[in-house]
């Protein structure tokens, strides 16, 4: 790992893995809770779920939403696919002075309605002030909690030869749409940010199949940094195929241009399952029943359990038959992307 943070350090590749393992997991000594997004802990014979997170996007406002929804839905899909149904949420704002106050109330109330939509209530929340040119505008941390039903939990230590890899949507959504707001590169789309909360749709899966055995919502690095980090924590192997992968036109056309893989694009409303092949099609009929859900597809699946020691992988199977392995995104995509 470098000695200085750089920009690559957050956008959720190789070296954001290295700086929370190497600096965060290694010192406060949380290695199992660094598996799922949220935190599980036993307090007085019920069982919750705590997720916290931090919004520094850039720009504030993007096709399909703006940093207030953001932070409802980032932190409210972290709880939903530890398998908790989340509940309350507190907020801090860090604004830098001479932010306008209108543009404040908007972010403000996106959050109240999305938190609405969610079934979830913010209940504390800090304001802080720095002076101009400190913080970009406005920077909002996030901090939610969830209940645990121990009838419709996660399993992710059963995960076996065979399960089924499941996606809810198109990859990559997020990613260009945000690319496209910068208008840096010079790329214009109608693609809208795929930002929304997932927990009703998620909630709606585990009543329903038994066999769930882990979630996860590849946000930063994109479903394939999110598919490595699963294996390598789990270690099993998993292979996916390239033209299974729902993709917008749109963003495609993007990629290619860009030199992009849509697959290490970031999402901000889809959800990977990972489930018992006898329930795949049960997962896609409750998915496609929701507009969110409408394209979701079995994209690959476990092919290797690992047994001792060792780190799974990941493999993609190319549209000429052949296979490579992925890895983590490395270097720097896209900073500032949630």
């Amino acid at each position: 790992m470098n000695d200085r943070i750089s920009l690559a350090h957050g956008d959720g590749g190789e070296l954001a893995h290295q700086l929370i393992q190497e600096v965060f997991v290694d010192t406060f000594g949380h290695q199992e809770q660094a598996k799922l997004d949220a935190a599980i802990l036993s307090i007085a014979h019920s069982r919750i779920a705590i997720s916290t997170d931090s919004f520094v996007i850039k720009p504030l406002f993007f096709p399909g939403g703006d940093i207030g929804k953001l932070a409802v839905t980032g932190t409210v899909n972290d709880l939903a696919v530890s398998g908790a149904t989340p509940k309350f949420l507190t907020t801090s704002f860090i604004i830098e002075e001479g932010f306008p106050i209108v543009d404040l109330k908007k972010i403000v109330q996106s959050m109240v309605e999305e938190a609405k939509k969610a079934d979830v209530r913010i209940v504390a929340g800090d304001t802080k002030v720095v002076e101009k040119g400190s913080a970009d505008g406005l920077y909002i941390n996030t901090t939610g909690i969830g209940w645990i039903d121990e009838h419709h939990t996660v399993k992710p230590e059963s995960m076996q030869e065979g399960d089924s890899i499941v996606i809810s949507g198109t990859i990559g959504d997020h990613g260009i749409a945000i690319l496209s707001a910068r208008g840096d590169l010079g790329i214009q789309t109608e693609v809208q940010s795929d930002c929304v909360t997932l927990n009703h749709m998620i909630a709606e899966v585990l009543q329903a199949v038994n066999h769930v055995r882990i979630m996860r919502d590849p946000t930063r690095g994109g479903l394939a940094t999110t598919l490595v980090e699963i294996c390598e924590d789990f270690n099993i192997t998993m292979e996916i195929d390239e033209m299974l992968l729902p993709v917008r036109r749109e963003v495609q056309g993007a990629c290619d241009i860009l030199g992009y893989e849509p697959f290490y694009l970031a999402n901000e409303g889809k959800v990977i399952f990972i489930v018992g092949k006898e329930d795949e099609e049960k997962v896609l009929s409750i998915l496609h029943q929701y507009e969110i859900g409408k394209e979701a597809k079995v994209i690959g699946k476990v092919i290797v359990k690992g047994k001792g020691k060792g780190k799974g992988r990941l493999f993609l199977r190319t549209p000429l038959g052949s296979t490579r392995r992925l890895d983590r995104l490395s270097g720097m995509l896209l900073p500032r992307i949630c």
